[in-house]
């Protein structure tokens, strides 16, 4: 029994129209789904966030540049200073805030005593800061 007119009476032929009502009827129950628990998706997890502050950045400490020759002088800032001067200014420079830092830069023929001496005074005073200096190795 037919219930509509064919278009093609040879009666041979597969309907090869898409049949939307189930697509539609699935669509509907999600959206129902949807519908129900979309609220129950609303709460909120309590966070304590951190509070900004807007104080500004500390101020960074000055250098002071130590230089060592091959022959055992040292310089500090650029001007030659013996043992006892180093030893007084690095006191006084532990004992300022913040605390420089100290960049030793040492001569490559200096025995590594005279360095560890430096190292040594520089500890004995107080500073913490120390840093070396280095030339880059050239690639060849």
């Amino acid at each position: 029994m037919a219930f509509g007119a064919r278009l093609n009476d040879a009666g041979d032929g597969d309907n090869a129209e898409i049949n939307m009502i189930p697509l539609i009827d699935v669509m509907l129950v999600l959206l129902v789904i949807f519908i129900i628990t979309a609220p129950l998706m609303t709460h909120a997890v309590k966070v304590d966030l951190p509070q900004a502050s807007s104080t500004p950045h500390p101020a960074k400490p000055e250098t002071v540049a130590l230089a060592i020759q091959a022959d055992g002088t040292v310089y500090w800032n650029g001007e030659p200073v013996d043992a006892a001067a180093w030893q007084a200014k690095m006191e006084r420079s532990a004992a300022q805030t913040p605390q420089p830092e100290i960049h030793i830069r040492a001569d490559a023929d200096l025995a590594y005593r005279n360095v560890a001496q430096l190292m040594a005074d520089a500890a004995r005073a107080g500073l913490t800061r120390l840093a070396f200096v280095t030339e880059p190795r050239i690639a060849h």
